[in-house]
């Protein structure tokens, strides 16, 4: 079993990967003169890397009814939207630098997370908002402004 405070480890991890990457294929996007040919790039070699992960993981093909109960618009939306929101860092991050565009970016996740929580949309479970979390984003604001104001 999994603790918390292990996947907060993780989670803080992944949200490093995530500065890392958005810094090395920002750099291929300025070499290449395109930020959504780095991201078709990206993609390609993060499917490659998947498919080594799931070979490696795999425990059970899912069966055929499975596969039909799955709504079609998710074999899509979410690669979608992935395209959008990571060739947009691709293109700002050169333009704004990476911790404006991270902060800035890690403040739309932040306020779309508390509100489809809120919710319950995406079908994601229900987290109400709370005083608390009103002062976690009101302190996130100040934070980004701090990071952001020259």
């Amino acid at each position: 079993m999994t603790s918390k405070y292990n996947l907060l480890i993780l989670a803080f991890i992944g949200g490093v990967f995530l500065a890392m990457q958005g810094g090395l294929n920002t750099r291929l996007g300025i070499l290449l003169k395109n930020p959504v040919l780095a991201s078709l790039v990206a993609f390609f070699s993060s499917t490659v890397f998947a498919l080594i992960f799931v070979l490696f993981n795999f425990k059970a093909i899912p069966t055929i009814l499975q596969i039909r109960e799955i709504p079609f618009y998710l074999w899509f939306t979410g690669g979608f939207f992935s395209v959008l929101g990571i060739s947009l860092y691709y293109y700002t991050i050169p333009k704004l630098g990476i911790s404006t565009m991270i902060s800035i970016g890690l403040f739309g996740q932040l306020i779309f997370a508390v509100i489809a929580g809120n919710y319950g949309w995406l079908n994601l479970p229900l987290e109400p908002i709370t005083l608390k979390k009103i002062i976690g984003i009101s302190s996130m604001i100040i934070g980004v402004l701090l990071i952001n104001i020259k």
